[in-house]
C-alpha cells in the first residue's frame, strides 16, 4: 500500500487528529513502518489457529457479592471536619 499525503490527511480527518504540515513526512514514515510490519505478519502460517479475542479464556471473573461489616454512621462522621450528625457537610461547588 502506498502511503501518500492524501492518505495521511484522510486518515487524520477520520481519526479527528490535527497536526501541523511539518510533521506530515514523519507521520508518513511511521505509517509506512506500521504497514510493513503488518505485511510481515502476513507471512506467518496461521492455518488452524483460532482467532484471539481476549488474552484469557476466563469469562466474567467477578468476586461474589458478600455482605460484610461496615462503618457505623457515628464512626464515619467522627473525624469529619463538618457534619450535621447525619451527613457530611462539604463546600458548595455549583452555583445555583
Amino acid at each position: 500500500m502506498e502511503v501518500n499525503n492524501a492518505l495521511v490527511i484522510r486518515l487524520s480527518e477520520l481519526a479527528r487528529l490535527d497536526f501541523d504540515p511539518e510533521s506530515l513526512e514523519e507521520i508518513k514514515k511511521d505509517l509506512s513502518q506500521m504497514i510493513a510490519f503488518v505485511d510481515k505478519l502476513k507471512e506467518l502460517d496461521t492455518e488452524g489457529i483460532e482467532p484471539l479475542i481476549h488474552m484469557s479464556g476466563n469469562v466474567n471473573m467477578l468476586r461474589p457479592d458478600l455482605v460484610q461489616g461496615s462503618v457505623s454512621r457515628d464512626e464515619a462522621l467522627k473525624n469529619a471536619p463538618s457534619h450535621d450528625r447525619v451527613f457530611f457537610k462539604v463546600p458548595r461547588v455549583i452555583k445555583t
